[in-house]
């Protein structure tokens, strides 16, 4: 069992930044990839970004590369997610989630086993 709790969400302007951090708890953490996936009201959860166990491959939606950057701390079970040179288009609730899935299905929010609550991220123009 892996337990996630996110942070770090809230309001900002266009172009500005966020960091977002998601704490894991439970068991071999180290183990999971790691991805990041957002909602935003009246659409489907879509995929963000993810960050194998070791952290030495990642990857994004072509939404996001070039903006957003995905980060994990193994020591501290903590994974994040640096959002730069944000747009109203990027507001939505960003949840993180886990998975032992391979590395082709991690944009898939069907591969992911635990999901944490999620936090708002808003994007004002």
């Amino acid at each position: 069992q892996v337990q996630l709790v996110e942070s770090g969400g809230g309001l900002v302007q266009a172009g500005g930044s966020l960091r977002l951090s998601c704490a894991a708890s439970g068991r071999s953490f180290s183990s999971y990839t790691m991805g990041w996936f957002r909602q935003a009201p009246g659409k489907e959860r879509e995929f963000v970004a993810a960050i194998s166990w070791s952290g030495g491959s990642t990857h994004y939606a072509n939404s996001v590369k070039g903006r957003f950057t995905i980060s994990r701390n193994n020591a501290k079970n903590t994974v994040y997610l640096q959002m730069n040179s944000l747009k109203p288009e990027d507001t939505a609730v960003y949840y993180c989630a886990a998975t032992l899935a391979t590395a082709d299905r991690t944009a898939s929010r069907y591969a992911y086993d635990y999901w944490g609550q999620g936090t708002q991220v808003t994007v004002s123009s």
